[in-house]
């Protein structure tokens, strides 16, 4: 039986913060545990987007991983706070799909999402069947911004425990902006289950916080498996708790030509 050298990180690093009662650790603890069970990417150890990456003994103790920025990290009791199961899909739509020349030439997610962007399945899950782009002049139809990281200080709860993420980075998929609404992606290839609400949170609250006229800002998590693409729509109904995460709509297009 293959052992899970980053499972074998995870518990003895719990175990570390439990025997000393300090549940916040640096990157540094990280690179040091790591060197000792001969795993050789510390920095993917807290990289944890799905509950299923959890090892059993923190699914046991209901322990998981929250950000803090600056290289720290924090064990949370409570993995339903930070992780949230897709609800099914609540309708299916035949989406007419021609397969362009570098559409498949590479499964990253950037590229998953310039598919969907550029068959406008973005467009029409977020702003419906009345955006007609040949009556809109270029300046009026929504906007796209392309991925970026950038990093920043995050001040939010999660429960009731006041969290401070310093010097934060945060990553950004993709962003489209029409008539004041920000919708916000996260894009992911396969069936996963649920996803680590961080994701979308952090770009969420990046938005919020910026002080920008907004009317709205919606989440969405986008997942392609094989010739379709689910989406699902979320916000925050308190937007400085993490755990007030909101579902909105979900939609399943299947790429009709693919």
């Amino acid at each position: 039986m293959r052992v899970n050298k980053k499972q074998l990180v995870l518990e003895s690093l719990l175990k570390h913060c439990t025997k000393n009662n300090i549940f916040i650790f640096h990157n540094d603890l990280v690179k040091e545990i790591a060197k000792k069970h001969g795993f050789g990417n510390p920095f993917d150890v807290t990289k944890l987007d799905s509950s299923d990456k959890l090892p059993e003994s923190f699914k046991k103790q209901n322990y998981c991983i929250l950000h803090l920025g600056s290289g720290n990290h924090q064990f949370i009791k409570g993995i339903n706070k930070l992780y949230h199961t897709f609800e099914p899909t609540q309708d299916s739509i035949k989406w007419q799909y021609k397969k362009s020349l570098l559409n498949e030439y590479n499964d990253s997610e950037s590229n998953i999402l310039s598919v969907a962007n550029n068959q406008r399945i973005l467009h029409h899950f977020l702003f419906g069947d009345d955006l007609e782009f040949a009556n809109l002049s270029i300046e009026n139809r929504p906007k796209t911004y392309f991925p970026h990281r950038t990093k920043t200080t995050l001040n939010y709860y999660v429960g009731t425990q006041k969290i401070l993420a310093n010097n934060q980075q945060i990553e950004i998929d993709l962003t489209l902006e029409f008539n004041g609404i920000i919708g916000i992606f996260e894009a992911k290839n396969g069936t996963p289950t649920d996803f680590n609400i961080y994701q979308i949170y952090h770009p969420f609250l990046y938005y919020y916080n910026s002080n920008l006229a907004f009317k709205q800002i919606i989440c969405v998590y986008l997942v392609r498996n094989k010739n379709s693409l689910k989406l699902w729509a979320y916000t925050f109904d308190k937007p400085l708790h993490i755990d007030s995460l909101r579902f909105l709509k979900s939609c399943e297009y299947e790429l009709i030509g693919a």
